[in-house]
């Protein structure tokens, strides 16, 4: 169902990967329109038990686009570094295929906490009462890993 990774030899483990996806800090969200262009957008996210988390406003493009079709795209990209003697770049990057969902209650609490442990460590209290000024003007989007590949030039 899903293509095998052309250069092998860059092929990364599934544990390398999922730890490039545990330490990045934003990645780019591919969806279809209905129009079938494809949109991407970078968006903050959280990798918590082998599933992604993303929040966004209750009306935007890249909802549209997951309501209409659920499978998405997600690329995440580690560190850099250009090789100008080489005409090359060092990298380390994960794309993920799996299926969007709307999550609610429990989980959507504990996506939005996992959010401020990531991005505001040092402001948890500030954090609670901005989720919970923001909360209902918030949705939370799971995407549910069908395949995860990295690769890496180091």
């Amino acid at each position: 169902m899903f293509r095998e990774m052309r250069r092998k030899d860059r092929k990364l483990e599934k544990s390398e990967a999922v730890e490039i996806l545990k330490n990045g800090e934003y990645g780019i969200l591919s969806t279809a329109g209905q129009d079938g262009y494809p949109y991407g957008v970078p968006v903050n996210y959280v990798y918590v038990n082998g599933s992604i988390y993303f929040h966004c406003a209750v009306i935007g493009h890249k909802l549209d686009n997951i309501r209409n079709n659920d499978k998405v795209s997600f690329c995440v990209v580690g560190p850099t570094q250009i090789l100008p003697d080489k005409f090359s770049t060092k990298y380390e990057s994960v794309i993920v295929f799996g299926r969007a969902v709307e999550v609610f209650d429990d989980e959507k609490n504990m996506a939005l906490f996992e959010f401020i442990n990531k991005y505001s460590s040092d402001y948890p209290e500030q954090g609670k009462e901005f989720l919970n000024k923001k909360y209902k003007a918030t949705i939370v989007i799971k995407i549910n890993v069908e395949h995860i590949s990295g690769k890496a030039r180091r």
